[in-house]
Parts: C-alpha cells; structure tokens; sequence
C-alpha cells in the first residue's frame, strides 16, 4: 500500500483537488442558495475553478500552465467526446427536421396505455443499453424521444431525461461490451460472465425499486390520441440507429450512419438538401455550449492530475483500511472520488484498477466483486455529476439545465443504497 502522508503532502493534496471544491461550491452551493440552477452558468462556475487551478499550480511560469491546462483539453478521450457531440447534435437536429422525432412518438403513445408510457420508457432504455454497450449513445438515442412524449403528453421534460439517464447507465454498468465492464474486468483479473452476475445482484433490486416507483409515483400524464398520419419511414434513422448500435459498430460511425439515413429520409419525403445542410450546422452550433464546458472540465481535471489531486485520494484512502467492508467500501470511494475528478468512469476504473486490486487480494475480496464494485461504483458517480458527457448531452438536447433531472435520477440514488446494502449484509442474492 501506499506510505502514509506527511503535513506538507496532505496541505499539497488539498491544494491540489481544491478547484473541484472551487467548482462546487461556486455552482451546486450558489445555486442550492437562490433555489435556481439556471442563475450560476456551469461554464463560468467551471472558469473560475479553472482559473483558481492555474494559479494553484505553483512554482511553474504562466505559459507551462497554459500548457498543462491545454494538454488536459485536448486529450484523445476529449477529442473523442467532442467528435461524438458535434455528430449527435447534427443528427438529432436532422431526425426533427425530418420528422422523426415526432413519428416515433406519435408511434409510442398509440401502441402503449399511459400507465406504461413511463416505465416502458424506461425498461426500453435499460434493455438498450445494455444492447448497445453505451451510455452516451443511449442518451444521444432516446432523448430526443423522451423530450417529445414529454412534450406531448404535457409532462416534466426533466423528470423523462431522468428516465433515460438512470436507464442507460444500467445497461452501462451491465454490457458485456461497455468500456466500464472491459476496464473493470481486465484490472481485476476475472472474467465477464462472473462479473456480470456479481453486478446483476446489486443493480437488479435497485432496478426494480427504480421501476416500481416509476409505476406509483409516475405523474398523471394525458395526451390527444388523434391521429397524425406519420409516415412509419420517419423513424427508419432511429431504428437504424439503433440496430448499428447493437450490432456493436463504433458509435462515431453510428452516427454518421444516422445522419445519412436521416438525410435520405428527408430528401425522399421532400426536403432541401441545402435546407438540411442548413438544419445540420444547427445541430452543431446547438452543442458550443456543451464543447466548452467538456474543454473547461477536461483542462481543470488535467492540471489536478498534474498537481497531484489524484495519487493524493489514492494515498489518502489506502491507507485507512482495517476489515473486509472497509476494503469494499473504500473501493467504492476510491473510484467514485476520482471519476468526480475525472468525469470519466472508464478513466477512473483504470486509474483505480491496481490500487483495488492490491486491497481486495489483500482482504480476501473475490476480483469478480471488487469489479463490480468497481463499474457500479463508478456508474453511479459518473450518472450524478452535472458535468459528465452522458448529463451534459442530455441537458443539451433537451434544453434544460445538466441539474434539472437530479429530483427525478431514481435509479442511481437507490443503486447507491443498494450498494451499501450488499457491502454491508453478508448474504447476497444469488443466480
């Protein structure tokens, strides 16, 4: 394990991961304060922080933090998020224009009763997910849907992202071939099967609390039944969307593939091709926001890397380890601490991975466990903060703020009892 902390490295540690309190207390305090969450921008809440980690970063000249801050801006996960933003804004902004947003919808509320317009949302959701192996592409696949059924059924657009968002991280933690799965398994050295079983009896009872609240606590929704006459070929995109998704192609190339049979889908029903051309770069402008806030996130999280923020949480609760549930549970915090600083559960699980596996060999934890506390850990931070990609593209496409859904994260909230449950109770369920 690590070698315990001196006075001099646990002031530098603070220092170190302090623009992440900078940030929360700018934008989750001030706005938990004045009771709105749309008065703080999560931009200039970010900036600031940002800027409080130049200048934390001590003992280095101006231009080498500009460096460091720009490094972490432009890593290739980053890169790669903002190629998947720009891609999904183009596509959601064509799939409206065309009229598959509302065909898909229109289809929904004739095939199910209201009662099950909310959990059948989310039960779709989860079982995509779990298809398709990712979040992000879930929530780049069904919030357009949801906003559109909230819309049209004169419900809180917020409370159906929320079904999405809990939905598509229940899938994430669970696929065979999420990255969070692959990580989780490889660093602790069991196989997936085991893995997904150990999972299966955390996220399942929280799954269905999840869903049983869905049925009981669902609001009264009401919606005219009258007829559009939507052509069933204005959801070809969707399906087709979807069905590369779980196919297991690339969800870059997912896209791509959407926005071209979006396209012809438009053309065939009439459209201009420059007016979809037109629509397209809509799309692109509509995500600026997000593609700032991801660069701000990314470069702030770089400097507390260099700076030490993260070996400083490692070492902080390493070394702080006396039983079998201590070992767990510190699993649990270490990941989920260090995807708050990364916003990135994958990132964190190979971060952590080592470390975890250290603790759970040494406390006789089963690897298949320590994985899946590992990804269910990480999946329930990564689902709850304001700036990870999955919140952050679904606040974008929905127009409402990256906290507006937090009320409503059902799923994640129980998942985090459910955890601390199964750490704690000796006797698990078993399959």
């Amino acid at each position: 394990m690590y070698e315990k902390l001196t006075l001099a490295e646990l002031k530098r540690g603070i220092l170190a991961i302090s623009p992440i309190a900078v940030f929360l207390v700018l934008y989750l305090v001030t706005s938990i304060v004045i009771g709105d969450f749309y008065k703080m921008p999560i931009s200039i809440a970010l900036l600031i922080a940002s800027l409080w980690a130049a200048i934390s970063l001590k003992g280095r000249p101006l231009h080498k933090r500009i460096e460091i801050f720009s490094k972490g801006a432009s890593g290739a996960n980053v890169i790669y998020m903002i190629w998947i933003f720009i891609l999904a804004g183009v596509f959601a902004y064509i799939a409206r224009y065309t009229g598959a947003v509302e065909a898909t919808v229109d289809i929904t509320l004739h095939a199910l009763p209201s009662f099950l317009i909310i959990p059948g949302l989310f039960i779709i959701t989860c079982f995509i997910s779990m298809s398709i192996g990712t979040s992000v592409g879930t929530v780049v696949a069904l919030t357009p849907i949801a906003v559109e059924i909230a819309s049209n059924t004169n419900s809180s657009i917020p409370y159906f992202v929320a079904i999405v968002l809990g939905g598509a991280f229940f899938g994430d933690n669970l696929s065979f071939i999420s990255d969070t799965t692959i990580a989780a398994t490889r660093t602790q050295g069991c196989n997936m099967k085991d893995k997904f079983f150990a999972n299966l009896r955390i996220v399942l009872p929280a799954a269905l609390i999840a869903l049983a609240l869905y049925c009981i606590m669902a609001p009264e929704i009401s919606f005219n039944l009258e007829q559009k006459g939507k052509n069933f070929i204005l959801i070809l995109p969707y399906l087709i969307v979807i069905g590369s998704a779980i196919a297991g192609i690339n969800v870059v190339i997912v896209l791509l593939i959407g926005i071209v049979s979006a396209s012809i889908v438009g053309l065939l029903e009439g459209k201009d091709i420059l007016q979809l051309a037109f629509v397209g770069g809509e799309g692109v402008d509509s995500v600026g926001g997000l593609i700032i806030i991801t660069l701000l996130a990314a470069g702030m999280l770089g400097i507390i890397k260099e700076t030490g923020g993260i070996d400083f949480i490692l070492r902080l609760l390493g070394n702080n380890i006396k039983s079998s549930r201590g070992a767990q549970l510190t699993i649990a915090f270490l990941v989920g601490l260090v995807n708050l600083c990364t916003a990135n559960n994958t990132v964190a699980i190979l971060t952590v991975g080592s470390v975890a596996k250290d603790i759970a060999g040494k406390f006789a934890i089963d690897p298949k466990r320590s994985a899946s506390i590992l990804d269910t850990a990480s999946c329930i931070t990564q689902a709850l903060i304001p700036y990870g990609a999955q919140s952050l593209m679904a606040a974008s496409l929905a127009g409402i703020s990256p906290v507006a859904s937090w009320q409503y994260l059902y799923y994640p909230q129980i998942l985090i009892v459910v955890l601390f449950v199964s750490i704690f109770v000796k006797k698990r369920i078993r399959f």
